[in-house]
């Protein structure tokens, strides 16, 4: 019999999605609005700006994740703290440069996006590795995985409708955006703080360091079938819900016509993941992780899909269908994350070898490039519209059209087209 984690445990892990739910969601809303109409950079080159600090991570991550591999014990916590306040402090100064001039203004976001990207990854991979340390129970993992995904929303929420409200509080879109960046860089502390002081009791199960260089590891765990096919669909989905996200502000401005409705949609979205985390955590006790993982992505498809009446100016409706697609998205995020473990630990028991941070480096690496390819494919289709720069410029029917778009349609695609990758994943129970 396995020994349950301590609830304190449980929570003290969970808070540490308090920083990945703020630094994942915060730059994804508010960045692609900030280069294109306080900057006034066009929306195509601010869409690469986006993309590329985070396309950083790709390859920093799995070499994230294998110098925790190695470290000492305890072989992840000391990461949280260290890298985790230079985030907080990095983020802080992301808004804070120029905005009189384009080039320095673009200059200065990509330096300290890529510093937030680079400390993100030394924090979220090893944040993500230990659930498969601190347990050997499958259903201990989906518990820690509801608490993980129950802060999150909370995170999300807080962050999402609040760092809007933050920067429209100031007439000076410029100060807005230091303040808000500096509220956010706090929120941040707060979360990584709680993470690492909550876990100093958790229990460690770890096993041997695999040996082989860090291409042959990464070799060994793409070719996990069970694995590969939850990343391809974690990842795939990412970057809808990254467009989804990139294009809240856009619809808030352009298409409902009201700031304040930034702070509603965003808040429409989430504050259900509050409510039906629990549920799928039921859901996935009686019928199995993958197949709540289908009906969570299917749900949140057809949300992102109804989001398309933004363009209709029914405020009501759109705010229903963010309600639906937030259901979905809770379990979207619920499912894998409690799945990853399951595969990472699969592939210790087999091997004998602790491969558990290489599997979470390579998906922390695709998790980033999916939320950040996001912004930058919503930008893409802002491009093609016709989108015009600049925070009291007149946008053309086509740009309207394009956000609608943007905001509803690549989305849901995504969603959907990630369900294809997922047919080839086993849902396998390993035992305690």
């Amino acid at each position: 019999m396995v020994q349950p984690l301590d609830p304190g445990v449980r929570r003290g892990y969970a808070l540490g999605s308090v920083a990945t739910g703020t630094f994942g969601t915060v730059p994804g809303l508010l960045l692609l609005p900030y280069l294109t109409g306080t900057i006034g950079i066009s929306a195509l080159l601010a869409g690469i700006i986006v993309v590329l600090p985070k396309a950083w991570d790709v390859v920093l991550n799995p070499v994230a994740g294998r110098i925790s591999d190695r470290s000492s014990v305890p072989r992840r916590r000391p990461f949280l703290i260290r890298a985790g306040l230079v985030l907080a402090v990095t983020f802080a100064l992301l808004f804070a440069g120029p905005t009189e001039s384009k080039v320095a203004g673009g200059i200065w976001v990509v330096v300290l996006f890529l510093a937030c990207a680079s400390a993100y990854a030394f924090f979220q991979v090893p944040y993500v590795a230990m659930p498969a340390e601190m347990t050997e129970d499958y259903a201990e993992r989906t518990r820690l995985m509801t608490w993980r995904v129950a802060v999150l929303a909370v995170a999300i929420l807080l962050a999402g409708a609040t760092a809007p409200a933050v920067k429209n509080a100031f007439d000076d879109a410029a100060t807005g955006h230091r303040v808000m960046g500096v509220y956010v860089g706090v929120i941040i502390a707060v979360g990584v703080v709680g993470a690492w002081w909550g876990t100093r009791h958790a229990p460690e199960h770890p096993v041997p360091t695999a040996e082989g260089s860090m291409r042959d590891q990464l070799r060994l765990v793409t070719a996990v079938p069970a694995f590969r096919a939850l990343l391809l669909t974690f990842v795939v989905q990412a970057v809808g819900v990254g467009a989804l996200l990139a294009g809240v502000d856009y619809v808030a401005s352009d298409l409902l016509e009201s700031e304040g409705a930034t702070t509603v949609l965003f808040a429409a979205f989430i504050a259900p993941a509050l409510l039906v985390t629990p549920l799928w955590e039921r859901y996935a006790r009686r019928r199995g992780k993958k197949s709540g993982y289908v009906l969570s992505s299917t749900l949140l498809a057809v949300g992102a899909l109804g989001l398309l009446t933004a363009r209709l100016d029914l405020p009501v409706v759109v705010y229903l269908s963010a309600a639906v697609a937030g259901i979905g998205y809770a379990g979207a995020q619920v499912f894998p994350l409690a799945m990853l473990p399951d595969v990472a630990a699969q592939d210790a028991e087999r091997s004998g070898d602790n491969r558990i941070g290489v599997f979470t480096g390579v998906w922390t690496a695709g998790e980033t490039l999916g939320l950040a390819l996001g912004p930058g494919v919503f930008a893409l289709v802002l491009a093609l519209g016709g989108f015009v720069s600049g925070d009291d410029a007149v946008q053309p029917e086509s740009a309207l059209n394009a956000i609608a778009i943007g905001f509803a349609v690549v989305p849901a695609v995504l969603v959907a087209a990630g369900l294809l990758f997922l047919r080839r994943y086993s849902d396998e129970r390993v035992a305690p």
